[in-house]
C-alpha cells in the first residue's frame, strides 16, 4: 500500500486525515446501506465495490498500525485531561490549596 492509495481510500469514504475507528466503521456502514443494490437500484454497482475496497484497505492499514499509549500521546488525544493535570494544584483554578 502506498500513501496515495490510503489517501484515495479515505476520499472514497469521505473521511478526513483524523478519524476514529468508530467514524470509519460508521461511515462504511452508512455508505453500504445507501449504495446496496437491493436498496438503491439507480446507483452504479461499481460504487459499492469501491467503498468496500477502500474500507478493506483502511482496515488492513489499521491492523498493522502501532498504537501509542505513552503519556504525551494520551494528552494529545485528551486535551481536557491535559488541562486538568496542568492546573490541578493551581489555587487560581480551584485546585488544592
Amino acid at each position: 500500500m502506498t500513501y496515495a492509495e490510503l489517501r484515495d481510500a479515505l476520499g472514497v469514504l469521505g473521511l478526513s486525515d483524523r478519524a476514529s475507528l468508530r467514524d470509519i466503521k460508521r461511515r462504511h456502514r452508512d455508505l453500504v446501506k445507501r449504495l446496496h443494490p437491493d436498496k438503491a437500484t439507480d446507483e452504479d454497482p461499481e460504487r459499492i465495490r469501491q467503498v468496500n475496497a477502500a474500507y478493506a484497505l483502511i482496515r488492513s492499514y489499521l491492523d498493522t498500525y502501532t498504537y501509542s499509549f505513552n503519556e504525551e500521546e494520551f494528552y494529545l488525544q485528551n486535551p481536557e485531561e491535559r488541562l486538568r493535570r496542568q492546573f490541578w494544584e493551581d489555587p487560581l483554578w480551584g485546585g488544592i490549596r
